[in-house]
C-alpha cells in the first residue's frame, strides 16, 4: 500500500483587493440552496412520499451542515482567528446569521411536517405515539418491547460514581430526571435509543386491512422505561439529540501514514466538541440548563423543537410499495450502440461516446467498461481513482477479479472523502489483499478527479489507452439519482495525457505542460483564467463571446473576479449552480450581464459543463469541456481534478441540448437575486411546464425509439 507523496502546501490566500459587497456568504448561500430543497417537500406539484423524501433530504443536508460549517466556524473562534470572510463578517457574526436563518427554516420545517402528515393520514397512513394507541396495540408493542428493545437499552446514569456520559454525534437520546423515593435524592440518567433499532415500528394488519399504521420508537421506549429503572420515580423524559464537530484537522504535513491518521480523525469526529443540542420544548429549564453544562455548550447551540428531532425515521415510509404516491419509474435508457455492440472498446475506437446519467445507463457503459476490461485477456492494465464508491461496489469486484487475473490493477483510493472514510479504508484493505496496488495519492490533496484507464493490446500487436472521464463518482446507488457525464473515448491526444495524469498520482512526475486536459492543482486555474480573458478579448474585438459554467457550488474569488471583469466588458455569462453561490449577479455596472440559475428536483445536479463561445457564434463550434471541478478554491488548489474537452460535434450536440433545457426551465429552475434570495421560475399563463428531469426522460426515450 503506497503512502501519500507529500505535495506542496498551497494555503487559501485571501484576495485584499476584493470588495465585500460584491460577495454573498457561503454559508448562508449554502443555507438558501437548503431552503430550495425544503420547498420541494412543500410542492404539491410532486407526489407525497416524494415531499417526505425531500423533507428528510433537507434535515440531514442541515446535519452535515452543522458538522462541518459551524464546526468549522467554531473552530476559527476558539483558535483566535479574527480574519472576515470574503463578505466581510467575523466567524460570530456569520454564526449569529446561520441560526437565525436555521430557526426561520426550522419553523418552515415543522409546519411542512405537520401538513404532511394530514396528507399521509388522508392516504390511510398514520404515525402515532404509543400513548395513543388502543389497549389492544399497546399490549402488541409492550410485549415487543421485551423481546426486541429491552435486552439492547443501556441505562446511564449520573451520580458521585458515574460521570455524564459521552454522547456520542447525531445519536437520539432520552434524558430522564429520577428521583429515588427511599432516600429523596434526585439524578440524571441516559437512555441511548440504539441505531440498529427501527425509528418507526409497523403495527399488524388485519385482513383486508389497507392501513399502514407506525409508532415512533421514542415513545414506546418512553413509556416503558419504568422496566430499567424499578423501584424509581421517572419525574421527566427528554428527547435530544447532539451534533458533534465533523471539521477534523488530519494534520497531513505531519503525516507518517495516511492510513492511520484518518483512522483517527474518525475517532476524533466522534469523540469531537458539541455544536449542537436538539431538544423539545417543552423540557424544563433545569434540565436544559444541565445538559448546556454537562455537553460544554452556549445557549446558542440550543434548538428547541416539538417535532421529530430525527427525520430519518420517516425513510420506512418513504420505502412503503405506494407507487401512486411516487414519482413515476425511470429505468435508465441503454443507448442503442452500447446494446447492438458487444465489444465495448471497438465500438469505443468508432468514435467517442458520451453517456448522460441516470438517463442513460450507468451499469451498461461505465460498469460495463471496467467489467469488461477485468475479463478481456488482452487487457493488461487498469487504472482507476476511487472517491466514493458504495458497498457490494461492481468496480470493487471487478479490480480484485482483474487482479487475481494478473493483470496489473492500481487504485487510487482517496482516504479523506468526508464521511466515506471508514468504507474507503475497508476497501483499500481489501484491494490489497487481493494484489490491487493501492495508492493514496498526493499528500495534501484529495484525490477528487473521476477517472479510468484501460491499457489493451490489439490483434495487431498495436497498445490502445482507453479512458473514461467522469463528473460523478464510481458510485452505482447514487448513478440512479445524481445526474452526471462521462466520456469513453481512446482519442490519443487525451488518452496520452491521462496516462501521465496517473504517473502523476502514482509516481513523482512532475509534467506541468499539459495541451489538452485542464489539471488542477497544475493548469487548470490558470487555464479558465485564459479562457476568461480570451472572451472578453474576443467581446472587445466585436466576435461573439458568452460563458455558460454549470457546476455544484461556486466561491473562488478570484475567478468571480474575472467574471465581473468579462461582464464589464459585455460578455454574457450564464452560471448553473446547484447549491451555494458567492458571486453576486445583477450589480449595476459590474454583474449585469451575470445570471445565476439553480436547479432542484427529483435528481440531484451534479454534472460539471464549461462552454466558452470562443469567438464563434455557432455554440457547437465553441469550446466545451467537462469533468469533476467546480469553481471553488478546495477545487482548484487543494484536490486533483481533470477536464477534458469535448471534440466530437455529435457528442456537443448532446451537451448543447441538455444546457438548452435547463435555460428553459420554467418549473424546476431558480434564479438567483443581488440579495442572495432566489426566485423559482413558473410557467406564463397558458404555458406548458418545462422542468429539466422530465424534458430531459422524454427527450432519451425519444432519442432512442428513433
Amino acid at each position: 500500500m503506497r503512502k501519500r507523496r507529500s505535495a506542496t502546501r498551497q494555503p487559501k490566500k485571501i484576495n485584499f483587493n476584493v470588495d465585500p459587497t460584491h460577495f454573498l456568504n457561503r454559508d448562508i448561500s449554502w443555507l438558501q440552496f437548503n431552503r430550495r430543497v425544503l420547498h420541494e417537500a412543500s410542492d404539491k406539484r410532486n407526489p407525497l412520499l416524494e415531499r417526505l423524501r425531500f423533507l428528510i433530504i433537507f434535515s440531514s443536508n442541515l446535519d452535515e451542515f452543522v458538522m462541518k460549517r459551524v464546526g468549522y466556524l467554531k473552530h476559527q473562534i476558539v483558535s483566535g482567528v479574527t480574519h472576515q470572510s470574503v463578505d466581510g463578517q467575523s466567524p460570530q457574526e456569520q454564526l449569529a446569521a446561520i441560526r437565525k436563518h436555521i430557526n426561520h427554516d426550522l419553523e418552515k420545517q415543522r409546519d411542512i411536517y405537520f401538513n404532511l402528515v394530514s396528507e399521509l393520514e388522508r392516504h390511510d397512513i398514520f404515525i402515532y405515539d404509543f400513548e395513543d394507541l388502543m389497549h389492544e396495540d399497546q399490549d402488541y408493542l409492550k410485549s415487543y418491547f421485551r423481546r426486541k428493545i429491552f435486552p439492547v437499552l443501556t441505562p446511564l446514569s449520573v451520580d458521585p460514581g458515574h460521570p455524564f456520559p459521552f454522547i456520542s454525534n447525531l445519536s437520539y437520546s432520552l434524558g430522564l430526571i429520577l428521583k429515588n423515593p427511599q432516600t429523596d435524592s434526585i439524578l440524571f440518567s441516559r437512555v441511548k435509543i440504539p441505531e440498529v433499532i427501527p425509528g418507526l415500528i409497523p403495527l399488524p394488519k388485519g385482513d383486508g386491512d389497507k392501513k399502514f399504521r407506525f409508532v415512533t420508537t421514542v415513545t414506546l421506549v418512553r413509556s416503558n422505561l419504568y422496566l430499567l429503572y424499578p423501584g424509581m420515580e421517572i419525574q421527566q423524559t427528554v428527547p435530544f439529540r447532539v451534533s458533534r464537530n465533523a471539521d477534523v484537522d488530519h494534520r497531513e504535513d505531519e503525516a507518517q501514514d495516511l492510513l492511520i491518521l484518518v483512522e483517527e480523525g474518525i475517532k476524533e469526529r466522534r469523540l469531537a466538541e458539541c455544536v449542537r443540542l436538539e431538544i423539545h420544548k417543552s423540557t424544563d429549564p433545569s434540565v436544559t440548563s444541565f445538559l448546556k453544562d454537562s455537553l460544554e455548550i452556549v445557549d446558542e447551540d440550543i434548538y428547541e423543537m416539538d417535532f421529530p428531532i430525527d427525520f430519518s425515521i420517516l425513510k420506512s415510509i418513504v420505502d412503503l410499495d405506494l407507487p401512486a404516491l411516487k414519482f413515476k419509474h425511470w429505468s435508465p435508457v441503454v443507448p442503442k450502440a452500447i446494446l447492438e455492440n458487444q465489444n465495448l472498446f471497438q465500438l469505443i475506437r468508432q468514435g467517442d461516446i458520451l453517456v448522460h446519467h441516470p438517463y442513460e445507463s450507468f451499469s451498461a457503459s461505465v460498469e460495463r467498461f471496467i467489467a469488461a476490461a477485468a475479463d478481456d485477456p488482452h487487457v493488461l492494465t487498469i487504472k482507476m481513482t476511487l472517491y466514493r464508491t458504495g458497498d457490494n461496489s461492481p468496480f470493487i469486484r471487478n479490480l480484485i477479479k482483474a487482479a487475481e487475473k494478473g493483470k496489473q490493477v492500481v487504485a487510487l483510493v482517496e482516504l479523506k472523502a468526508r464521511f466515506d472514510e471508514q468504507r474507503n479504508i475497508v476497501w483499500a484493505q481489501k484491494l490489497e489483499d487481493a494484489g490491487v496496488h493501492v495508492v493514496y495519492g498526493i499528500l495534501g490533496l484529495k484525490t477528487h478527479t473521476k477517472t479510468s484507464l484501460v491499457i489493451r493490446q490489439e490483434s495487431d500487436g498495436e497498445i490502445m489507452s482507453y479512458a473514461h472521464i467522469g463528473t460523478g463518482n464510481y458510485h452505482s446507488q447514487t448513478s440512479n439519482l445524481y445526474t452526471d457525464l462521462g466520456l469513453l473515448t481512446c482519442n490519443k491526444k487525451i488518452s496520452s495525457e491521462i496516462i501521465e495524469v496517473f504517473n502523476y498520482l502514482t509516481g513523482s512526475s512532475l509534467k506541468t505542460d499539459y495541451r489538452e486536459l485542464l489539471i488542477a492543482p497544475i493548469n487548470m486555474k490558470s487555464s479558465f483564467m485564459a479562457k476568461i480573458q480570451q472572451e472578453i478579448k474576443n467581446k472587445k474585438a466585436g466576435k461573439p463571446a458568452r460563458i455558460i459554467a454549470k457546476m455544484n457550488s461556486m466561491e473562488d474569488e478570484i475567478i468571480t473576479e474575472a467574471l465581473y471583469e468579462a461582464s464589464m466588458a459585455g460578455v454574457e455569462i450564464i452560471l448553473i449552480v446547484r447549491g451555494f453561490c458567492c458571486l453576486k449577479p445583477g450589480l449595476k455596472k459590474l454583474s449585469e450581464n451575470i445570471k445565476v440559475i439553480s436547479v432542484i428536483g427529483r435528481f440531484l445536479e451534479h454534472s460539471r459543463i464549461f462552454y466558452f463561445a470562443n469567438g464563434q457564434q455557432d455554440p457547437l463550434q465553441g469550446e466545451m469541456l467537462i469533468g469533476s471541478a467546480d469553481w471553488m478554491h478546495r477545487n482548484l488548489h487543494n484536490r486533483v481534478e481533470l477536464i477534458t474537452p469535448i471534440y466530437d460535434i455529435k457528442l456537443k450536440e448532446k451537451l448543447w441540448e441538455f444546457i438548452d433545457v435547463i435555460l428553459n426551465d420554467n418549473r424546476q429552475a431558480w434564479v438567483l437575486n443581488t440579495d442572495g434570495s432566489y426566485s423559482l421560475n413558473q410557467p406564463k399563463d397558458g404555458e406548458a411546464e418545462r422542468g429539466t428531469h422530465q424534458v430531459l426522460m422524454n427527450k432519451t426515450l425519444q432519442r432512442e425509439k428513433g
